[in-house]
């Protein structure tokens, strides 16, 4: 297991489980964040096609506003593990997830188990496409080009245009520049009270 979108200001946070046949080798996989884009979207057409099973769990920055992006990514992770039914869940990192079957955690796992640089492959190239497409959506952000990632660009983009509806209002960076983040996580007086667009909200299908 692996995640990818910890540190954007924007968009999910998405994990990716992979379960590979016994003694399957491949040369080219590695940690995703050291290979270029058109590798790794050609790598993750061959893990999806070689993989005894896969899955893609995305968790919206709504919830990760309500949980925290630690547990937000725990959730993903366990939603994640729960689509392929592992004996033994080896995760990329050093915090466990709330499952049944046994679990391993591995720093820098992405660089040591083909397993867990498989789904970091595919949770990486799946949401570097959703915030390509996002960017249509949402243009002015630059989303096709850092996926959310807190770049001078865009936190520049950020406080001239105010936040979008997929921006982590809680995050420093965005925070500062978002009415949302003030009617539901600060104190509320007259002239900030909103009901009606305190209920936007932007949902990831899972």
């Amino acid at each position: 297991m692996d995640e990818a979108g910890r540190g954007p200001l924007a968009g999910p946070v998405v994990a990716s489980a992979v379960i590979l046949p016994s003694r399957y080798k491949h040369p080219d996989i590695t940690d995703s964040k050291q290979l270029p884009a058109a590798e790794r979207e050609r790598l993750a057409v061959e893990i999806r096609r070689d993989a005894v099973a896969w899955s893609v769990i995305a968790v919206g920055p709504r919830r990760i506003e309500q949980l925290n992006i630690r547990e937000a990514t725990r959730l993903a992770m366990r939603l994640a593990v729960l689509r392929v039914s592992p004996d033994l869940a080896l995760i990329d990192g050093n915090t466990p997830i709330d499952i049944e079957c046994e679990q391993k955690t591995v720093v820098g796992g992405d660089a040591l188990h083909l397993e867990i640089s498989a789904a970091s492959i595919l949770a990486k190239v799946w949401r570097d496409k959703l915030m390509t497409e996002l960017s249509l959506r949402y243009p002015g952000y630059g989303f096709e080009r850092h996926a959310g990632y807190p770049t001078p660009q865009h936190r520049a983009a950020i406080q001239e245009q105010g936040p979008c509806k997929i921006h982590r209002c809680t995050f420093q960076g965005v925070r500062e520049h978002s009415d949302r983040y003030r009617r539901l996580y600060l104190p509320q007086t007259e002239t900030t009270q909103n009901p009606e667009s305190s209920q936007i909200e932007f949902q990831f299908a899972v």
